[in-house]
């Protein structure tokens, strides 16, 4: 894996990116408070996130933490006030991370994969669910821990815990804001693989890699399918399956893919 150098943060934080090949990385830079997210965090978050969306030659995300930890949550202190107003610290207009359709916000349509370690609390967890596959380290404890704080997760967690998990798995962990380990969030399908610790980044970009070799029209119509059909049935989602499957078996790609397995090598995909 090659080198990620952070750069130094400042004092309420930032998110670094970095571009290797067609995959983005997104790093959480704020290490000395144990990456505990801040306004001007969310917000550079999204703008990263849009990013990926918006340039053309970026195919899958990877997000990821600099330091010991994925995050020990909000910087309450810091963010109180915007939940006090009822206000977001993200601008509107831009893509929303936790990818629950925001009023006012854009959804994100490529993949998300996301590398956690150590401390993954509150918007650590509802980031990693929002996303698409998650990697962790064997040493992740887990906690959905706003009830302890007389405040409601309201970053997706009450969704998509019960979504993956069951009503009774969830409300288990949100209702008692107990800490859990890697293990536990295998077993209820909050994470997709577990590897010793310091191995969660390589493992989270070789699967970002390949993803990014295969058609990236396919992919992105393939995530967007399986949401409609979580989000709004089973056939909403075979609504789709015609009018998308001419559209993706009329692009260069799908010509590309013929080519390729015609003559038995890689394909070279191009996103058109």
């Amino acid at each position: 894996m090659p080198a990620i150098t952070p750069t130094t943060p400042p004092p309420e934080g930032c998110i670094d990116t970095q571009v290797l090949g067609h995959v983005l990385l997104i790093g959480i830079n704020r290490p000395a408070k144990r990456n505990g997210w801040t306004p001007s965090m969310f917000r550079q978050l999204a703008e990263a996130y849009t990013r990926l969306d918006d340039d053309p030659d970026l195919r899958v995300g990877v997000l990821h933490a600099f330091g010991d930890h994925f995050t020990a949550g909000l910087d309450l202190p810091a963010v109180s006030a915007y939940m006090q107003r009822g206000e977001k610290a993200t601008p509107e207009g831009l893509v929303e991370p936790h990818d629950y359709g925001l009023p006012g916000y854009r959804r994100r349509t490529k993949p998300m994969v996301v590398a956690v370690k150590g401390i993954c609390f509150t918007v650590g967890i509802e980031l990693m669910l929002g996303a698409d596959i998650v990697v962790a380290a064997d040493d992740c404890r887990f906690s959905q821990m706003e009830v302890q704080r007389g405040i409601m997760a309201t970053g997706g967690a009450t969704l998509r815990m019960a979504e993956r998990a069951g009503t009774g798995n969830a409300l288990l962990h949100l209702l008692t804001a107990d800490e859990f380990g890697s293990a536990e969030a295998f077993r209820l399908n909050f994470v997709q693989r577990v590897v010793p610790a310091g191995q969660e980044l390589g493992e989270a970009l070789r699967i970002a890699e390949r993803i990014a070799a295969q058609a990236p029209l396919a992919v992105v119509a393939t995530r967007l399918n399986v949401l409609k059909a979580i989000e709004q049935g089973p056939a909403a989602a075979v609504a789709e399956f015609i009018p998308v499957q001419k559209r993706l078996a009329n692009s260069e790609d799908a010509a590309e893919g013929v080519r390729a397995f015609i003559e038995r090598r890689p394909a070279q995909f191009r996103g058109r």
